[in-house]
């Protein structure tokens, strides 16, 4: 924290600034040094949480601060929002959930927003935060490993009931067959002996399926699925088979909806197999896979030598659009599948899935500058669970932009800068190549050379210019009225510059729900935070 903390070294220059349109994130005035040792312009409490939430892979080192240290910023803002405004900060938590798709950080932020209220006396939201941000029937599970290691298995009614009521929505027999495995410390039986919640009044086979998972917690050689539960009777049936069976079962003709109809799912069914996944296997457990553990599989796919007719079925699959804006996932799963993938059948899937992720990209009218970050702290991973980093998520997003922009230069920039060239009609995936890496983070410099009375600037960065370059806002090569906007991919503490003024913006992550705010901006309107935008 102290690199961020130190208090004014600089003092930002008074600027008048002509009327314009505003957005959410805001910067206080105060200038300090960055992590980078360059001006680090602070800002507000709620604009600070924002970007660090959805930028923050929770336990994640990132550049220039300590996984530790990212944490705890992110969860002592978290608690003194939830105290001092807790309706903004239970909608930002909703959101990073269900739109922004931060699963881990919802889930701690809304630990962390319990245990404020509680610690402060105040009644109310808390309940509503923890049901809110239970998506996925393995979640309530989540929940409560991380309170009880935080504070103990002594649950304050907030957390039991607002736990209870996502396990009322989100507990099935599908959900059970898929997540309730030897492998989790807290198993659905133990979610329903720590909150006791009743089975829902609509869903009359609930109260059956709670039983039955808490005999498979405490007596699984006794369990007996509820009867006229053809989901957990078929399992029950298929996982019955001898071993030497199995195969032969999935392999026959009807044994891809033998399975579908079993809840065995494709990470279950290479240890019942007890043997190798092949072809035979995988082709018949992908009908009944989700898009992203097609994507995630392909790899293994080319390995076990599916046919090229199963194969055609996987590639409308992950290139559907339907599908791809329903799982909602992040641009760069499609690049990691693109750079793993040994074989070239893929990329031509791929590539539209991508462009369906980007769909919300803005068309931008007249000339835009588009500034993307390649200096050496944009390099780092935002989760172990990845190979890519912050720079391939600027260069999707840069080239996405150029590719959709009515007239768009793409620069890349560190301590140099260059301009990337993108041919009509070219692939994103492929201009991804000619991306570098480029030291420094010298900002000013980039916009001096490059900004040639251009209708916007946009800027994909981590914001930590460097102290080398001097002044004190990197963008003030750009007139005033020309709107300028920030994409900040890593949450640190301090801007690059001032936001929250007229045309000076700052957005986080790579959502939908940031693209939008442009059109809005754009057309002369304020824009508010990305939930207040879908309201």
């Amino acid at each position: 924290m102290s690199r961020f903390n130190i208090r004014k070294r600089f003092t930002e220059p008074e600027q008048t600034r002509p009327a314009g349109p505003v957005s959410a994130v805001a910067t206080t005035g105060e200038v300090v040094v960055n992590a980078n040792g360059g001006a680090g312009h602070v800002r507000d409490r709620r604009s600070e949480l924002f970007l660090l939430s959805v930028a923050n892979m929770v336990g994640q080192h990132s550049f220039h601060e300590q996984g530790g240290t990212r944490d705890d910023r992110y969860t002592a803002l978290v608690r003194e929002l939830a105290v001092s405004d807790p309706e903004w900060t239970f909608k930002l938590l909703r959101w990073l959930r269900y739109d922004a798709q931060m699963r881990t950080a919802a889930l701690v932020g809304a630990a962390e927003f319990t245990r404020a209220r509680l610690d402060a006396g105040e009644p109310g939201w808390s309940r509503q935060a923890v049901a809110a941000v239970l998506r996925r029937p393995d979640e309530p599970g989540e929940l409560l490993a991380y309170w009880t290691s935080r504070y103990g298995r002594a649950l304050p009614k907030p957390v039991k009931r607002g736990v209870a009521d996502a396990v009322q929505r989100l507990y099935d027999a599908r959900a059970l067959l898929k997540y309730d495995t030897a492998g989790r410390d807290y198993r659905f039986g133990d979610v329903l002996e720590l909150t006791h919640p009743a089975p829902h009044p609509d869903k009359q086979w609930q109260g059956p399926l709670f039983r039955y998972a808490l005999d498979r917690r405490h007596r699984p050689d006794e369990a007996l699925p509820p009867a006229g539960d053809a989901i957990l009777a078929a399992n029950r049936e298929l996982l019955a088979l001898p071993v030497e069976e199995r195969r032969a079962a999935v392999t026959a003709p009807g044994g891809a909806e033998r399975l579908a109809a079993a809840g065995l799912t494709w990470e279950a069914l290479a240890g019942w197999l007890q043997g190798p996944m092949d072809a035979a296997a995988w082709e018949a457990v992908i009908p009944s896979m989700g898009p992203m553990a097609l994507v995630r599989n392909l790899r293994n796919f080319d390995r076990a030598g599916v046919s090229d007719e199963g194969a055609e079925a996987v590639a409308r699959r992950i290139s559907d659009k339907g599908e791809v804006r329903r799982s909602r996932q992040f641009p760069f799963r499609y690049l990691a599948a693109y750079r793993n993938a040994p074989s070239l059948r893929w990329g031509h899937a791929l590539e539209k899935a991508l462009a369906h992720s980007l769909a919300n990209v803005p068309a931008l009218p007249g000339r835009t500058l588009i500034l993307v970050d390649r200096s050496g702290s944009m390099f780092d991973r935002p989760s172990a669970q990845t190979q890519l980093n912050r720079a391939d998520s600027a260069a999707i997003f840069g080239t996405a932009l150029k590719v959709r922009a009515a007239k768009a230069d793409l620069v890349e920039f560190g301590t140099s800068s260059n301009a990337v060239e993108v041919e009509p009609g070219e692939s994103v995936l492929r201009v991804l190549g000619r991306f570098s890496s480029l030291g420094g983070t010298n900002t000013a410099q980039a916009v001096r050379e490059h900004y040639q009375e251009h209708d916007r600037v946009v800027v994909v960065t981590d914001e930590q210019t460097s102290g080398t370059q001097g002044g004190y806002d990197p963008l003030a090569a750009v007139p005033a009225h020309v709107p300028v906007y920030t994409w900040n991919l890593a949450g640190y503490a301090t801007g690059h510059g001032p936001s929250g003024a007229a045309n000076r913006h700052t957005f986080g992550g790579l959502s939908d729900a940031a693209f939008r705010l442009i059109p809005l901006l754009e057309a002369g309107e304020d824009a508010g935070w990305p939930w207040e935008a879908q309201e």
